[in-house]
């Protein structure tokens, strides 16, 4: 016998039911057990007291940016990730904080020493990655001009941007180099009173909105990386959002396209001659990044207590059960063992004794610790752990562009590798036509 669907022709809207066209419950109605995310889950993963190792303006910092993202960003947070839109409403906010440029010295910027702006950079992400990331995106822009460009230029555009009353983004990736980041294939062409800029960019966090983009491009005389400040709306110039991402919904990246872009000469980074010298914003931010996947956990650990303590089935809240009070220790000893390798690393960076090697492992070996912490999360809470409602699923997608960028884990071990042996093994082995048997 064959069966024929009513819902075979979508014209015909009368064949569904009623209700099919209702907006869906709202959480707290269709699960009352639990509470959701968007009443944020106070914090309770510093099982060891790590806070005693921080200053008292290191602790106030902490508290404030803590309190301004559970208030602010929590209730909304989910929203947002699942439109994949960023809220610009929490920018003047955000920008009352007096963080954005973290460690940036200059005309308005915090100055902030590395454990600092890491502590509060975690505390951001303990309630939203996307949050952490268009900040840290934001601020390596603004540390790359602190550190590479001119004092006319630091006096020009740094504090608008530490106002937050101008963004910016960063602009490395390309198409065809991700890892291989030094192969920059745009270029940059002199011409009289100025540049000439050609080339793809890809993955660029804020370049959507961005007001300055620090673009990376090849000298055609030198053939060296050279660094250009880049003005939203220059003609030529278009950055258009990467659609359909998983993870950092809320982060705007874009394929940024530049046709013969002019640059004039006061907007080229003068201590920015090679790639070589990337390296004076790449180590400040590998070592903050690393801060992105403990913030992460510690979010995703504070709502999991708190639904386990909630949520009862068979008779006891799910807290009772020996499997789940083992994962909760797994993941506690995690956030206690990452957060002081995280401490560690900007210790080292501060004394001036940080090797690439100390940041690639901290960011590696944190962010596959995280991974383990963050799967485990999405296993207690069961089929909430789906949703972006009780925060695990968004944490859970959120980490995985984080375990890739700033370094794969993959490159990353092996920028330490090169360090403990002596021998780089980035490149595969030149394969041969002759057999070797």
């Amino acid at each position: 016998m064959t069966l024929h669907s009513n819902f075979q022709d979508e014209t015909g809207k009368s064949d569904k039911p009623s209700y099919f066209h209702s907006p869906p419950l709202d959480v707290s109605v269709a699960f009352p057990q639990a509470t959701p995310a968007s009443v944020f889950p106070p914090s309770v993963s510093d099982y060891y007291q790590f806070d005693d190792l921080l200053s008292p303006e290191e602790q106030s910092l902490r508290m404030k940016v803590r309190a301004f993202m559970e208030k602010e960003v929590a209730p909304i947070m989910a929203e947002y990730w699942e439109k994949a839109e960023f809220p610009f409403q929490i920018v003047p906010k955000l920008a009352h904080l007096g963080i954005a440029g973290y460690t940036t010295k200059g005309p308005g910027c915090p100055g902030l020493s590395v454990t600092t702006s890491a502590i509060a950079n975690a505390e951001v992400a303990r309630v939203d990655a996307s949050c952490s990331t268009f900040l840290l995106v934001h601020s390596v822009g603004m540390l790359t001009i602190a550190l590479c460009g001119s004092e006319e230029q630091r006096q020009k555009y740094l504090l608008p941007l530490a106002q937050l009353k101008t963004i910016a983004c960063w602009a490395l990736t390309e198409p065809d180099y991700g890892s291989d980041a030094s192969h920059v294939n745009t270029t940059a062409r002199k011409v009289e009173g100025g540049w000439i800029l050609d080339g793809q960019k890809r993955w660029i966090g804020n370049s959507t909105f961005a007001d300055v983009l620090v673009v990376f491009a090849r000298n055609t005389t030198t053939n060296q990386i050279n660094g250009y400040i880049v003005k939203k709306d220059s003609p030529g110039l278009t950055a258009t959002k990467i659609a359909n991402k998983i993870g950092l919904r809320m982060v705007q990246n874009g394929d940024i396209l530049l046709k013969n872009v002019f640059v004039p000469d006061e907007d080229r980074l003068p201590g920015l001659n090679s790639f070589l010298d990337t390296s004076k914003v790449l180590d400040v931010s590998r070592v903050m990044v690393a801060w992105q996947p403990i913030g992460i956990s510690m979010g995703v650990y504070d709502m999991c207590l708190r639904y386990l303590k909630e949520r009862k089935q068979f008779g006891a809240p799910l807290a009772a059960f020996q499997i789940n009070q083992q994962k909760l220790a797994v993941m506690l000893g995690n956030i206690q063992a990452m957060t002081l390798v995280g401490w560690r690393l900007c210790k080292l960076y501060d004394k001036g004794t940080m090797t690439p090697g100390h940041a690639s492992l901290g960011k590696s070996w944190i962010t596959l610790r995280a991974r383990e912490t963050v799967a485990l999360g999405r296993e207690l809470l069961g089929g909430n752990g789906i949703l972006a409602d009780f925060l695990v699923a968004k944490a859970f997608c959120d980490l995985e562009p984080i375990y890739t960028y700033e370094g794969t884990y993959d490159i990353n071990s092996l920028v330490t590798g090169r360090e403990i042996t002596g021998i780089a093994s980035f490149k595969a082995s030149a394969t041969s036509k002759q057999s070797r048997l």
